[in-house]
């Protein structure tokens, strides 16, 4: 009798898996760079518009050029790299970056650059990284396996905190011994470094089904997505709510130093003690590994800035402070690679850098509303008043792990169900021609129907984030048994898409209706085309089916 086989064990996961990976490798030490290249290209650019003007209001400014455009064009990026190839748009992207930024150095090495100008293009660099983020956050899961991914955004993150901490300082000695242009030229130098690896990467293209999307309908879609998938929307809605209220720590540290009479270098100091906090907490969540999952470590880290907020509000000496910000480095990682991770493990790709995009805007969108409103308290009230707040939101915000838990992404199957047959006349019929409306029939005995309709509820949600303008459930008043599930489609093309989007995932959510079908054939779908061309009625014609169709 032939021995058993025994399947070879899974290799362990670790933090530093991804590496593994010569493209993930490459790209990381490239976006490093370029990390640090962005961080001495803010210094540079904030000094220099110092020195070129007397204006406040144009310093201030320097923040908007540099946020804005992730609020104008965070979603427009994130619907691009769902519809184009995302290397193409990775090397348009790091290119325009390098260009904007050696003609900034250039003019300013020449003295032929003014306030307006250093505004205008920090406007234009801001529009190269609002498209370009997207795109890399949505790389990940093509580069790594699905069990590395959580390592490898982690990776991410510390490469941020990495340039963080001495990107700024490598700036400011650039501009104190020669030149804030020799920063900007630098930065360019970084940006055609990333552009190089991302030339040599030999991408595997991703295959998509059914007609392809326009701009403004893979837009909608990807909203769509975002409103009728609750694990995303709880992922929103807690990360608005964590931004908004750890926005207190970046928006107020600054006053606190100054409060303690300390200088501008014992602020850089607190920035650098946050990236070694965020550079830290990678290595624990490396050891941590499965012992704590996403809602736990969120938990952890709100909970965590509760205690910072709180600490900054009463903090008296410059060492308690530093203690206070490593640690807020790691709560930071914790949570944010938390976040990021659910996101990306939680979409299909047809839509996946769509979905990060809106997540990225939501994330913004809480740091600036966050900024306004406990400065604005500091200002009209007091700072100790503002922080204590801070930290009072956050600790209400743990609330929201109730109605929002953070769902478990192990086990997913988002691969699509693309095994479904296909349908008459499905090759002679434009996808421009619609509406369209599905009916699929069940016989569900009436013991069944508390259970079939909990079932079907979950099925709706599906037909609507894939496409469906409407859908619901109906009962035959003569037969009652007979209950039909309708769903309705713009058009034809969009109703194709809707089936190439249905996943593995979905499938079981469709398994748990069909179980419920109680007829001796297959559950009849039929499809109705409204308004049909007069020259082509016969193939238009709905055609009843007893295929098991989405």
């Amino acid at each position: 009798m032939p021995e058993p086989t025994v399947a070879p064990p899974t290799p362990k996961v670790t933090l530093w898996t991804p590496f593994v990976h010569a493209v993930f490798r490459a790209l990381w030490i490239a976006g490093l760079v370029s990390n640090v290249g962005t961080w001495m290209q803010n210094i540079a650019g904030v000094w220099l518009v110092t020195a070129l003007t007397a204006s406040a209001t144009l310093v201030a400014l320097m923040q908007t050029a540099t946020s804005l455009p992730a609020f104008l064009l965070s979603m427009p990026g994130g619907v691009l790299a769902d519809l184009v190839d995302r290397r193409r748009l990775l090397l348009f992207t790091q290119g325009f970056m390098a260009l904007v930024a050696m003609v900034l150095g250039a003019l300013t090495l020449g003295g032929g650059v003014s306030a307006y100008g250093v505004l205008g293009f920090t406007f234009l660099l801001g529009m190269g990284a609002a498209l370009n983020l997207p795109i890399w956050q949505s790389i990940v899961t093509e580069l790594v396996p699905r069990p590395a991914v959580p390592s490898a955004i982690t990776l991410n993150g510390v490469s941020n905190n990495i340039a963080r901490a001495i990107g700024p300082a490598i700036g400011g000695l650039i501009i104190a011994y020669y030149s804030p242009g020799w920063v900007f030229v630098l930065n360019g130098i970084s940006f055609l470094g990333t552009w190089a690896v991302v030339y040599f990467w030999k991408r595997q293209p991703l295959t998509t089904s059914g007609p392809a999307e326009n701009f403004i309908g893979a837009l909608r879609a990807g909203l769509r997505y975002v409103q009728y998938s609750p694990a995303i929307y709880g992922v929103l809605v807690r990360t608005f709510a964590f931004s908004f209220g750890a926005s207190a720590m970046w928006a107020l540290t600054s006053v606190v130093v100054k409060q303690l009479n300390l200088s501008a270098g014992h602020y850089g100091a607190t920035l650098s003690w946050l990236g070694a906090g965020a550079v830290t907490g990678a290595m624990l969540m490396g050891r941590a590994g499965p012992r704590l999952n996403f809602n736990q470590r969120v938990l952890l880290g709100v909970l965590a800035f509760a205690g910072t907020n709180l600490a900054l509000a009463l903090i008296s000496n410059i060492y308690v402070l530093y203690a206070v910000m490593f640690v807020s480095g790691i709560a930071w990682l914790l949570v944010m690679t938390s976040f990021s991770t659910t996101v990306q493990l939680s979409v299909p790709k047809w839509v996946q850098a769509r979905v990060i995009s809106v997540y990225m805007l939501v994330f913004q969108a809480g740091l600036s509303i966050g900024s306004l409103v406990w400065g604005e308290l500091a200002d009209h009230l007091s700072l100790r008043t503002s922080l204590l707040a801070a930290a009072a939101w956050m600790l209400a915000s743990t609330a929201l792990a109730l109605p929002f838990p953070m769902r478990s992404t192990e086990g997913l199957n988002l691969d699509p169900a693309d095994d479904r047959p296909h349908t008459t006349g499905e090759d002679r019929t434009d996808p421009d021609d619609g509406p369209v409306l599905v009916m699929i029939e069940y016989q569900v005995a009436p013991a069944d129907w508390a259970a079939f309709h909990l079932a079907a509820e979950q099925l709706t949600r599906l037909r609507l984030r894939d496409g469906a303008l409407r859908a619901g459930v109906f009962a035959d008043v003569a037969v009652p048994t007979r209950i039909s599930e309708f769903f309705y489609v713009a058009t034809w093309g969009e109703h194709q898409r809707q089936r190439h989007r249905f996943t593995r995932e979905d499938q079981v959510v469709e398994g748990q209706v069909r179980r419920f079908h109680r007829g001796p054939d297959a559950p009849r779908v039929t499809r109705f085309l409204a308004f049909p061309n007069t020259s082509n009625v016969e193939e238009a014609t709905p055609i009843p089916t007893l295929e098991s169709q989405r």
